[in-house]
């Protein structure tokens, strides 16, 4: 990449430009980033992490395959409620794997250093409370509740216990959130006063209509133990397998995708999170016995703090997108925006004008001619001549490397804390901040008012 201070040294020569029309653009500007070290360091036999997986299904062995990527984890346990989920374990991993239904037999292994958690999300606040208390390092799955009110335990929990709890919104780690909260801080885009989020989806899997094993069944899945405290149902395939549709289970799309917009929002702009929320959507397509909406969105009010000024946030997901628009988030402020896509984080600078701008839609070409001219002589006296300005670039993009991995990065930033006691940006009390606006907007639409948050305290008001 370039030297970030000529960069600097640029964009501040061309931040003198008055007004738009004065700006020449000279295209783009594209660097690539680096990648996190991180996973790259070395270790030695002392220091191995000993792994074991609590919920093995789609996220469970996604986390999986991060984690062995990161030198020095080793995964030695796994624990799921189907028995074909421990088989596909103990091939991808070794038959060393020990492999059980009860997840109290993973806490009771005295070699397991930490656990990931990758259950439904009914079961996150006791697995994650349990394991703390046994001495066990947590990687917990967003959002880390399912219930607003479990929240504050699994904080308190977190503090009794004094050990690693990471929640797993990986973007928070990606180098692409890093560089955009450094272009946020350095005050390129001016003040910021709007965010645009969207993460539409157009295909059945994205909906959550998983696949489902022809041998699922009650020989196969322990029904019992899934349930736990939702409600008491008969079995049923669909509520194991294509558990993201079920409010007994699962929190939607506010909880399973709105949670990593807030993760990253707070991690770029050092918000605590809003204070009023407003959600609303429906059920419009997938209607295949699901009781959660397939088209969410919600409207934030941020409030201002040392970090920021006060700023708005709308955010959409939907499951039916014709459209197959790509996901976004878009930060707006006075002087520009910073856009956050798959791999590139993009700058475009536009200072917002005050001033009249003598042409297009505005009122000057309504005044008389001698009013024209009255007119010019005082904005000339008032504003001065626009000066000559270094020409800049339309945009500044920053990629990630090709094959860059934010969840090994977020892997290696655990492995880091479990060794060295470092600091997780994502503890419980960041995840908290995320998942509570999340889990509110599911309050705000199936109640149909507006919630008003705390979002020092982490609770509603």
């Amino acid at each position: 990449m370039k030297n970030r201070r000529e960069f600097i040294r640029k964009f501040a020569a061309g931040g003198l430009a008055l007004a738009a029309s004065n700006k020449v653009a000279i295209g783009k500007e594209v660097y690539e980033l680096n990648s996190n070290l991180l996973p790259h360091r070395s270790f030695s036999a002392n220091n191995q992490i000993n792994l074991a997986l609590i919920g093995v299904g789609i996220q469970g062995f996604s986390n999986a395959r991060a984690a062995v990527q990161v030198p020095g984890i080793k995964i030695v346990a796994a624990c799921d409620l189907y028995s074909g989920r421990l088989i596909r374990a103990q091939e991808l991993y070794g038959k060393e794997v020990k492999v059980t239904k009860d997840y109290r037999e993973i806490l009771q292994m005295e070699e397991v250093d930490a656990v990931c958690i990758s259950t439904t999300d009914h079961w996150h606040d006791h697995i994650t409370i349990a394991a703390l208390k046994a001495g066990k390092a947590v990687y917990c799955e967003k959002p880390m509740v399912h219930q607003l009110e479990e929240g504050l335990a699994v904080v308190d929990a977190e503090k009794k216990y004094g050990l690693p709890l990471q929640v797993g919104s990986q973007r928070v780690s990606s180098i692409l959130t890093e560089k955009a909260a450094e272009l946020f801080a350095q005050g390129w885009i001016g003040e910021l006063n709007l965010v645009e989020i969207s993460a539409d989806r157009a295909s059945s899997g994205g909906a959550w209509q998983y696949s489902i094993p022809t041998d699922a069944g009650p020989d196969t899945v322990d029904w019992e133990s899934y349930i736990g405290d939702a409600p008491k149902v008969p079995y049923d395939s669909n509520r194991f397998f294509r558990w993201r549709n079920y409010q007994d289970y699962g929190t939607g799309i506010a909880g399973d995708l709105f949670v990593h917009s807030f993760s990253s929002l707070h991690a770029i702009t050092g918000s605590l999170g809003p204070e009023r929320i407003f959600g609303t959507g429906g059920l419009r397509f997938w209607k295949d016995g699901r009781d959660v909406p397939d088209i969410t969105l919600g409207l934030y009010d941020y409030p201002a703090t040392e970090k920021h000024p006060a700023f708005n946030v709308q955010m959409r997901v939907s499951f039916v997108d014709g459209s197959r628009s790509p996901s976004v988030m878009r930060l707006v402020g006075t002087e520009g925006v910073i856009d956050l896509k798959n791999s590139s984080v993009i700058l475009k600078r536009t200072k917002v004008s005050t001033q009249p701008t003598y042409g297009g839609w505005d009122s000057f070409d309504t005044f008389s001619e001698a009013q024209q001219k009255d007119f010019e002589r005082w904005f000339a006296a008032q504003n001065g001549t626009p000066r000559a300005t270094v020409q800049e670039p339309e945009e500044i993009i920053y990629t990630s490397p090709k094959g860059y991995s934010n969840h090994v990065d977020h892997w290696a930033y655990f492995a880091e804390s479990i060794r060295n006691g470092t600091a997780l940006l994502e503890d419980s009390a960041f995840g908290l901040r995320a998942a509570g606006p999340s889990l509110a907007t599911n309050d705000s639409l199936f109640e149909k008012k507006i919630i008003h948050w705390d979002p020092i305290g982490m609770k509603k008001i």
